[in-house]
């Protein structure tokens, strides 16, 4: 057994059914070993995406996903990919080939210092110098990615330890490492502290972020906010967390969420602030969310609590453990203690009277209705995946998210990932409907991976918004410089039924809401690829 298969094996033993990526000098020994087992090997175009498919694959099932390119450009194409999943904390591993151990630093052919250019974009990096390490860095890597906030792990690996022989290959069954041991439970003082204040409140809300999802606490928050009738926002992350259309759920906060929405947070008097990073894009000013009102900060990630405000109280743990802690908690509530009916009542009322009110042209098709009506017409445990630009705040707005799931790029907004994404969730969940909705920016930044779809039987939905240009950031010069637009015009763009035709995908167009209906019902009919294009008024705004 050579070092690459010592690394197959590692894989097998972590249930690993697929790997993504791009094949090179460097990496072939992997890729050579591999062809003896059973992980199914997907040819990406481009590296970037390898991290964003293992991204998607992971989102939908839970597993860390995997990626594997070649040193030099390989490697650092997959930067952007292995970044995206750091700022939403996604669980990779991402494997890339090195030049031979004796040539590191005498800048040879395809040479690159990946682990230094990665520093500080994965939760921790390993440069494999002994063939004999393998087992431990793999089973290690698996354990931090996937383990307290989760994230990207790099191991580089020279073409000469591939090639070198393992003297004995022995996989850990236990894992201990003295410097990373995260905390799960939360502090029972802690927790009390926090039913205390719940006691007390007049006006709670749950602001629930990305952590809730990547812990699995979906229902765990579900059934809390619902025995003690607590309302529940969510950052853009956090959208899924409660299905749309719950009676306590009032949408996404932030600078392009729900005015409800931002409204019950600012109102309320005491804020749970669960998995979420506190960032500018759900609180844009952080010292508003303590004014008036205790702040509970609950974060796997010790160093996320206080770093952007400081929390009255704070709470760090799973949020699935902590939830499953407060709902065996009774709260001692009186007649007026624990009565939260008529926050809710008022927060009702905000969600009618505030609702976003559009004048859309109807020579155009309207993004925020056409969403909406998709959202109707998809499965209900569908899986929508959405790109970034207007489409993105489009869809965080108007998708109605039933038993599904609601995947995008937040806290990096890397355009281009909706496809790659998409396609990595058709894997991890065959059965399951996926949509990819993107603009014509964003598609164009990922097309490429129409032929990997082709070539490996993906059958992936894919909408694109088409405006000709680059929509958000034609919204903010038409604001910020008084409709000066530079370098936003996207005319070039190929024609996509051309484009639909040349990787063999069936297509349709639509131009206006008139025939919406139909159109939406024959692109969902059947479980196959297909490219559906839909004119939107170029200057149509997200507000």
């Amino acid at each position: 057994m050579n070092g690459a298969d010592a690394i197959i094996k590692c894989l097998e033993k972590e249930g690993v059914e697929i790997v993504f990526g791009y094949p090179g000098v460097a990496i072939c020994p992997f890729y050579n070993s591999i062809l003896n087992s059973d992980i199914r090997t997907i040819l990406i175009r481009t590296e970037q995406n390898a991290a964003h498919a293992a991204s998607g694959f992971t989102r939908v099932s839970g597993k860390p996903g995997v990626c594997a390119v070649t040193s030099g450009p390989g490697a650092t194409n997959v930067i952007t990919g292995i970044a995206t999943a750091f700022a939403d904390s996604i669980p990779l591993i991402c494997i890339t080939g090195q030049v031979n151990s004796e040539l590191i630093g005498s800048d040879v052919f395809q040479e690159a210092d990946i682990t230094g250019a990665v520093e500080s974009f994965v939760k921790y990096s390993y440069l494999i110098k002994d063939v004999n390490d393998i087992p431990r860095v793999f089973k290690e890597a698996f354990h931090i990615a996937n383990t307290g906030r989760k994230g990207p792990v790099l191991i580089d690996i020279p073409i000469d330890i591939q090639n070198a022989a393992i003297t004995k290959f022995q996989y850990p069954e236990e894992i201990s490492m003295r410097t990373y041991k995260p905390t799960v439970k939360g502090n029972m003082v802690q927790i009390k502290k926090v039913i205390k204040e719940l006691e007390k409140a007049k006006r709670p809300i749950i602001c629930a972020g990305g952590g809730v999802l990547l812990s699995g606490a979906e229902d765990v928050l579900r059934a809390f906010s619902e025995k003690y009738k607590i309302p529940v926002i969510s950052t853009m992350m956090g959208i899924g967390a409660m299905p749309t259309k719950h009676p306590y759920y009032y949408g996404m906060v932030g600078n392009n969420g729900k005015p409800c929405a931002n409204r019950a947070m600012n109102e309320s008097d005491l804020l749970l602030m669960v998995g979420a990073r506190v960032a500018d894009r759900a609180v844009n000013q952080p010292d508003l969310i303590t004014n008036n009102k205790v702040l509970v900060h609950i974060d796997v990630d010790p160093a996320e609590i206080g770093k952007n405000v400081g929390p009255h109280i704070p709470l760090v743990g799973d949020v699935k453990h902590i939830f499953e802690d407060l709902m065996e908690q009774e709260m001692s509530c009186g007649q007026t203690s624990c009565n939260y009916e008529e926050w809710i009542r008022l927060l009702d009322g905000y969600k009618e009277s505030m609702a976003v009110k559009r004048k859309p042209n109807k020579k155009y098709v309207d993004p925020a209705r056409f969403i909406t009506m998709l959202s109707d017409k998809m499965e209900e445990d569908g899986i929508y995946v959405a790109d970034v630009g207007q489409n993105q705040i489009w869809s965080c707005g108007y998708h109605v998210v039933k038993k599904g799931r609601f995947l995008t790029s937040g806290g990096m907004g890397t355009m281009g990932y909706s496809i790659p994404a998409a396609m990595g969730a058709k894997l991890a969940q065959p059965g399951k409907q996926v949509v990819a909705v993107c603009g014509d920016g964003s598609f164009q930044m990922s097309m490429m991976e129409l032929a990997t779809m082709r070539q490996h039987n993906i059958p992936v939905k894919i909408i694109v918004l088409k405006n000709n240009y680059l929509g958000m950031v034609r919204e903010f010069q038409h604001y910020a410089y008084k409709d000066n637009y530079s370098v936003v015009d996207l005319s070039g763009s190929p024609d996509l039924e051309k484009l639909s035709s040349a990787y063999g995908m069936d297509f349709l167009r639509l131009e206006n809401m008139d025939k919406a209906q139909e159109t939406i019902d024959a692109f969902l009919k059947e479980d196959c690829s297909m490219l559906l294009e839909c004119i939107i008024d170029p200057m149509d705004l997200v507000k």
